[in-house]
């Protein structure tokens, strides 16, 4: 069996199993966490089945990160959270439990106890050098995104035949020299 068969999210996506959906359009789909750690925890994800963020298409990120953007307005409007975390846990050393991409966008309030904070590391100068120029080396390739493949439009109707006798502008414009 696939991964796609074998994740819960996607049996979700394909409704074979059940969820409190808020939002789907034909790339992601947004539903509340069946397990939250606050009320209002949503859960974004795109409908195609991908791990990790790497996997996923750049305009498919830029999809769902203006879906994100939209659903944490509504957070505040509708739950009147006074804040939200917009959490990707990516990988098992993030704390991700399922092997299914998502966009964690969870609901504050003051005093609510949840804890997002740490301690900083202190890391001296020749640490933060080495790390610096290793990923400065790697990020020179950012900036060619990938595009997603233009789909031809489909039209369901008929085009209607005008006919001139009947259509007085096509008579009007017959007219002009």
């Amino acid at each position: 069996m696939s991964q796609k068969n074998n994740c819960g999210f996607c049996q979700i996506i394909t409704k074979k199993k059940d969820a409190k959906r808020i939002f789907e359009d034909e790339k992601a789909l947004a539903i509340l966490s069946p397990n939250p750690c606050c009320a209002g925890h949503i859960l974004l994800m795109p409908k195609e089945h991908f791990s990790i963020i790497e996997q996923v298409p750049d305009y498919l990120i830029a999809h769902l990160s203006k879906l994100t953007n939209k659903i944490s307005m509504a957070v505040f409007e509708v739950l009147q959270a006074k804040g939200t975390n917009i959490l990707i846990q990516n990988g098992v050393a993030a704390g991700q439990k399922t092997n299914h991409f998502m966009i964690h966008i969870i609901a504050r309030k003051e005093n609510d106890s949840l804890d997002f904070q740490w301690q900083p590391k202190q890391l001296n100068q020749e640490e933060m050098s080495t790390i610096e120029l290793k990923l400065k080396e790697e990020s020179k390739g950012i900036g060619d995104f990938e595009k997603e493949e233009k789909k031809p439009v489909k039209i369901d109707k008929e085009i209607e035949k005008i006919d001139k006798e009947e259509n007085y502008l096509i008579k009007q414009l017959d007219r002009i020299p």
